[in-house]
């Protein structure tokens, strides 16, 4: 959030509001909101539609590397909370709008009184089981009701381009390129990931993306939104609650407690193939993007630390040179490197 006063909007969101319908008599003023890496994001007052939240995306994100993605990846996410939402109402912000030439997406305000974001939750210690469960529930039920609709969906997420540009380079490929003796599996991992096509991932499920709101949880920021592999969400979402074991330690048994409850909530809610399957796909996959929070192109800001770094590559390194096929094993393999 920005404690900035409104001020006057960019050109392209002034304009991407007018040509929606959706600019009133006043002249909508808004305020910048902080933390995203990949677009601009505004709260914006006085629209047809009150105060709303819209994003442009940003064709060279935020970060050191250089890392560069199509603004059209916007429509995707336009598309994916309109699915989101039919799966699981509420599960996402409410779709008001979407400028496919100018990359703006226009979405209901989620006023952060009624809605904290997760990380800020897990960061302070409340690692709460029953919001880790409802987590996995609703993603199990976004992927289970459009696997169930792949004849009607998949041909609206042409965005492999887009989930290779932002997710599967800069997480895998660029670890590889960091752990060369580690680039076949990684790889593998890549090729596997683009084989197995069967339902809508949102891509980028994590706790600075998830608000937790009074009826239950609230996915956000689908830029990554792609026709693939379930075990994708599934995994990225479970490497965070690892991750913040290094970053609030006193929450460390709650966080894997979390981890359980989500993984376990999720693999309920599999009934489009068989669940050892999946839970096999994202157990193996799940220590490269372990590996790829400090060594691809878009590290963890809050593993800050030389020690905390090596504990991950250790943890992520022998598992990715014997792979687990049970996701206990990976949180299993996690605790005992803490425990070092």
């Amino acid at each position: 959030m920005s404690d900035l006063a409104p001020q006057t909007l960019p050109p392209e969101f002034a304009q991407a509001l007018r040509e929606l319908g959706l600019a009133g008599a006043e002249a909508p003023r808004g305020v910048p909101l902080t933390g995203g890496v990949s677009s601009d994001i505004w709260r914006i007052d006085h629209t047809l539609q009150g105060t709303v939240c819209a994003k442009r995306a940003l064709a060279r994100l935020r970060v050191a590397a250089d890392w560069r993605a199509p603004i059209e990846r916007n429509r995707y996410e336009a598309r994916w909370m309109q699915v989101a939402q039919a799966a699981r109402p509420g599960s996402a912000p409410r779709l008001l709008g979407q400028h496919p030439g100018l990359g703006v997406l226009v979405m209901s305000w989620l006023a952060p009184d009624h809605h904290q974001l997760w990380k800020q939750q897990l960061h302070q210690g409340q690692a709460d089981i029953s919001t880790a469960t409802a987590v996995g529930h609703t993603l199990a039920r976004i992927h289970a009701w459009s696997a169930a609709r792949a004849d009607e969906l998949a041909a609206q997420f042409d965005s492999d381009a887009i989930f290779f540009d932002i997710r599967l380079e800069p997480y895998l490929l660029a670890t590889a390129h960091r752990h060369p003796d580690l680039a076949e599996v990684l790889q593998a991992l890549v090729t596997r990931t683009q084989a197995h096509r069967v339902a809508l991932v949102h891509g980028d499920v994590s706790p600075k993306n998830i608000l937790v709101g009074p009826a239950g949880p609230v996915l956000v920021d689908a830029e990554c939104a792609w026709w693939g592999d379930p075990a994708f969400d599934l995994a990225f979402c479970l490497n965070h609650l690892l991750l913040k074991c290094l970053w609030t330690p006193a929450a460390r048994d709650d966080f894997l407690a979390c981890f359980a409850a989500l993984a376990r909530a999720y693999l309920d809610g599999v009934d489009w193939e068989p669940t050892a399957d999946l839970e096999q796909r994202a157990a193996s996959l799940l220590p490269g993007l372990l590996l790829a929070r400090v060594d691809g192109k878009s590290p963890v800001e809050y593993i800050d630390q030389d020690d905390q770094r090596d504990l991950v590559r250790r943890c992520a390194r022998a598992l990715l040179q014997h792979p687990p096929t049970r996701l206990d094993e990976v949180s299993a393999a996690w605790r005992e490197h803490l425990d070092r």
